[in-house]
Formats: C-alpha cells, structure tokens, sequence
C-alpha cells in the first residue's frame, strides 16, 4: 500500500445494492456500505494511509499477476505466479435481492493451484470514511469490527479439520493480520459480512460452493436474455454487466459511477462524487438497455423516473420540477462537503462526498428524460397515468422557462450561459412528448406544445450557430465548440446529411478531436470556474463514433471505435477521461462511457450492415 494502484488496474464486483472495487494485485481498497453512497468501509483508493482496505496477496516478495472475470459472469478472479506456485482469489458478492438490506456478503476465497504458496491477508477497515474508531473481537471462527453500532463481521470459509486459519499477529492492533499456507488444490477463504444476524462462524466449502454457483447462475441467466449478436459482443456484454452492477435493485435507479474524488486531472481539483443517479445518464441508459434486449432494467428506470416527476412535477423555485440528480432511493439531499482528513487519490484534493451540482438548472434533462420516456414506449414500456400528468405539469414549466440561461451539461462552475445543447434537448422534449400524445392518444395541450417546439428550433439555429466558425457552438454568443452538440443528429434535430451539421463536424475534428479521442470542450477559451486541464472524455470518443456512422464515414467510425476499445482496461472498463499518456482518469467505472459504447457500436453494427446489403 506504499503507493497509488492506476485507476485502470481494478476491477468492480457487486450485490446489486453496492459494489467494491478491487486492483490487479487483490487489494480491495474501495467499499461503501451498506449502499453506494454510503460511507466507505474501505477507502485506500483515496487515501492509502487512512482509507483502510482488505488486502489478499503473496506473501513472496516478487510474484506476477493477472485478472479476468470469469466468463459471462461478475465473478472477478486474481491471479498470482511466482517460482514456488500460483494461486488465485476469487471476488465476488453474493445478490441482495430487490428488497433493501444493510446485509452485504464480500467473498474472498483463496486457491493454490500449482506448487505451494503462503498468502497474507490484512483487514483494516476504517469506518465512515475513516472518522470512526472501531474495536476488533477475535474469536475462534474468524472477527468481528465494530465502530459506533456499525460492525463487520469476518467468517473463515474451511473444513472443520483444517488447521486454524491463519494468526492475529499483533493483538494491540485495529486490523486483523492472516497468513494463509496452501498446497496445490488446497482453498480457504475469507467472508466478510456488514450486519451479521450472529457472531463469525466456520463456513463449509459446500455452502462457499452453493453461493458461488448461484452467483454465477444468476449472472449467466441474466446475461443470456441479451439480444445482441453484432461484431463488439463480447465488449457490450462486459459494458452490460457492468451497468448492472452500478443499478440500485431496490428501486432500479443507476449510479454514475461507484465512486467518488477520483481526479479529472492529478493534483487538481475536479473531483466530484459520482454515486448519485444523474436523470441525464439514466435516462442515456434505457437506450442502451433496451438496444441489448434488457427490458425489465429499462422498465424498472421509467418507473423510477415516472415517481420523481410525480413527485415533483408543479414545483416552485428557479431550478425547476426536476433536479438534475438524486440518491437512489429518490431522495434530493445530497450536500456537498469536503473529506479534509483524506489527501485524496496521489494527493490529488479536495475530496469530496455529495454534490453541490445538484441543485442546478441544467435545461438539458428534460429533453433526454422525455426521449427515454417515448423511446420505452415504443417497446411497451408505458408510463402510468400519475407519470403522464406530472409530464404535462413539467413540460407547462418548461414551456415558460426553456429560455433561461443554465449550468449545461457538464455541470460547469463558472456561471449560467445560454447553452445550445440545452436548447436543442428542450426541443427534444416537445418534439417527443408530441409524438408520446399521439401515440398514446392522451390527453395534451398539442398546440402549444408545437409552437414552442418551432420557436426553440428557429432560435437555436439564428443563435447556435456561428457562421465565422461554421459550427454549432457552446452557447449563444461564442465561437467555442462543445462536443455535446455531436448528439444533434441522434436526437433528430439535424439530419445527418445537412451540410451545417457536416460543417460542425469538421470543426470538432479540427478543434476537439486528438487521435480519435474527443474533448468536451476547451476549457482556456470557455472558462468553466474550476483550475486546470482535464483529459479527453470517454463518453464524447464514442459519441463521435455515432455521429460518424451516422453521416456516412462507415470506415472512419470503425477505425476510432477499434482505438477506443483499446484504451479500455484488462477487464473491459473504462472511467469519465483518459489523459495524454492514455492513463484513466476520473471516476471508475463509469456508466456513461459504457451507455455510449452500447449506443456507438449498436449505431455502427446497423450503419454496417446496411453497407453490406445489396
């Protein structure tokens, strides 16, 4: 733990409730519990000295590693070589269900599987993202920690002739200290419970062996009901997987990301906690679900965004009916503070929890929400009629507000502005809800809703558009270029042919394209409020490869599609950036990278096939 694991060299495990992280070389130094956005149990990803983590790893001094999931499942495993043995462990967490719980199972078993190996385990856990002191009770079949009525009980997975597992080499000490010694086909292990309805006990492998198959039958059925068959399948599948992990079973809402502080740039200040459902990111994931045939998470979505317009369609205030983010269980505190204790990833300060973004106005989220809503529909997936007229209610307020200067979409610090991408995703939400009434035969105030829709677009294309440029532009009145706008043809607002769309895309590659990787924007010529550079982004890379099948450079959207899924990690994973030197940067994993991925490669698959049919 001298030093920071890469961003990249982890892999994610879950329960559907929260989820770990764990590095290459079998530190698991990222667990909040008992849901995402709770305090963290383990958080050496953050602060290597103070976070706390569950390490798993040789205990000879030189040994190589290698990860992989097994196959079609979120079963990680990790391996070790050395000259004496390899060995294994494997991570993963059993489901939870759909019914909310503070229980929360973390299995490590440990496997020699060639010569011998000794492995050594330290369990330092530090609680509430270490501001809470905790005591340690040793017993006879494995611990139990406990900070302020919060515990986390550890069990040994072994038989009842085994030798005792391992030894507390310091009773003075927080932490638990373990060494494992194993022959080849010898496995013990290690459960690690939040919640515990009893003290540590001795479990038989034949039970690990039932939790493990389940765990695995669970992520084979599921995966299976997949409709995708094209060229990327086996990077979709990963990216499918890996939304799911990130989806809150409970009420079916999506995290951005299971983490939070993780820097857009080393050193630097953009670091925002992710654990929260964007309405913009969930909203790009019913798309992307639907796209590979996972109906019941796209329904599960619009059910949860069907209670938070209900809940707040008609609400007062500047920042309109609908906040930009919410816990997942629906719930809109989410108060930004800063962590001073922790240095932060490679002192990367401040870090923080909550989001003080929340209360935005970011006029794009109705746009894409109301887009999510009609394009469910039309794969039977229908809004009940409380949702229905809490979406009139909403689109009444947008009617009279779509004018108003915003945040955007990147969620800038710097003051409000009249953001082009804003206004085309108001346009949006007209364009569909039109459509959504005609389709449904509901009741709704057409004709107003269809002149608003003109007047938005006829503004966005007297004011959006920059003829010194030849482009679309950030907002009303600049010459930056903002590569949100490459979703203007996805969402129909320009047809991909237009020649001033054309004309834009040739000044993003000109501008925010650097070897196929893709900016959001310059932040030198549109000052964003915050100091510093930040990396390409992810999301923007993959946006651009839908917007380049779309206009017809088939050959191109496949060549940067093939670089980008070369940035990914061993394990298929991708985070918000990517710097200079092609390191990850920012929060990890994160879903809207993997939405995007979904939505490119489903856009090339179709661009691709109808190039090869006569």
């Amino acid at each position: 733990m001298d030093e920071y694991p890469l961003i990249e060299n982890h892999g994610l495990i879950g329960d559907l409730q929260t989820a770990a992280l764990v590095t290459s070389d079998g530190v698991v130094d990222w667990f909040c519990c008992p849901r995402f956005d709770s305090p963290s149990v383990f958080g050496a990803l953050l602060d290597k000295g103070k976070g706390g983590h569950c390490a798993v790893r040789p205990a000879h001094t030189t040994y190589a590693t290698k990860q992989l999931y097994l196959p079609d499942t979120a079963i990680l495993v990790t391996r070790f070589m050395t000259e004496a043995g390899a060995g294994e462990v494997v991570d993963f967490m059993p489901l939870t269900g759909t019914t909310v719980t503070a229980r929360h199972r973390l299995v490590r078993m440990v496997r020699c599987v060639r010569g011998s190996m000794n492995f050594d385990v330290d369990i330092a856990p530090r609680f509430d993202y270490g501001r809470k002191s905790h005591d340690l009770n040793l017993t006879e079949n494995g611990a139990v920690f406990t900070a302020d009525g919060t515990n986390l009980t550890v069990h040994t997975i072994r038989e009842p002739d085994d030798e005792r597992l391992g030894r507390l080499l310091s009773a003075g000490e927080r932490d638990l200290h373990l060494t494992l010694r194993l022959t080849a086909g010898q496995q013990r292990g290690l459960m690690l419970e939040s919640a515990a309805d009893g003290p540590p006990r001795q479990i038989r492998l034949a039970e690990y062996e039932e939790l493990f198959q389940a765990t695995i039958d669970y992520w084979r059925k599921w995966l299976s009901t997949s409709r995708y068959t094209g060229r990327w399948r086996e990077a979709l599948e990963r990216s499918a997987v890996t939304l799911k992990l990130m989806t809150y079973a409970p009420t079916g809402a999506v995290v951005a990301a299971p983490t939070t502080g993780l820097p857009e740039q080393l050193g630097g200040e953009r670091n925002w906690d992710y654990r929260y459902t964007w309405i913009r990111d969930a909203s790009f994931s019913v798309y992307a679900l639907l796209g590979m045939g996972f109906t019941e998470e796209a329904k599960a979505f619009i059910g949860w965004l069907g209670d938070r317009i209900a809940e707040r369609a008609g609400g007062e205030g500047d920042t309109g009916p609908l906040n930009i983010m919410y816990a997942v269980d629906g719930s809109s505190d989410l108060k930004e503070e800063t962590l001073d204790h922790w240095e932060g990833y490679e002192r990367s300060s401040p870090v923080r929890i909550g989001n003080g973004a929340a209360t935005q106005l970011q006029m794009d989220i109705y746009g894409e929400a109301m887009d999510s809503i009609s394009f469910a529909q039309r794969h039977g997936i229908h809004l009940g009629y409380r949702g229905w007229t809490g979406l009139i209610r909403v689109l009444e307020w947008l009617a009279d507000h779509w004018d108003s200067a915003d945040e955007g979409l990147w969620e800038t610090r710097g003051g409000a502005q009249d953001f082009t991408y804003g206004r085309v995703m108001s346009w949006v939400a007209f364009d569909r809800a039109l459509r959504h009434a005609v389709f449904s035969g509901r009741p709704a105030p057409v004709l107003h809703w269809s002149a608003t829709r003109d007047r938005i677009f006829q503004q966005v294309m007297e004011k959006g558009w920059n003829e010194g440029r030849g482009a679309f532009v950030q907002h009303y009145g600049s010459e930056v270029l903002d590569s949100s706008l490459l979703r203007m043809p996805t969402v129909g607002f320009l047809t991909p042919q237009d020649p001033m769309w054309a004309s834009t895309l040739d000044a993003m590659e000109q501008e925010l394209v650097s070897d196929s990787l893709v900016y959001r924007y310059n932040p030198e010529a549109s000052p964003d409020g915050l100091r510093g550079s930040e990396g390409t982004f992810s999301l923007c890379t993959f946006m651009y490869v839908d917007a380049l099948a779309r206009a017809g450079r088939i050959d191109q959207a496949r060549l940067v599609l093939e670089k980008m899924l070369g940035y990914a990690n061993h394990l298929g994973l991708y985070s918000e950036e990517i710097d200079l030197t092609g390191r990850q940067l920012g929060n990890f994993p994160q879903a809207f990278t993997h939405l995007a991925l979904i939505d490119a490669a489903i856009t090339l698959d179709a661009a691709l096939n109808r190039g090869s049919t006569p």
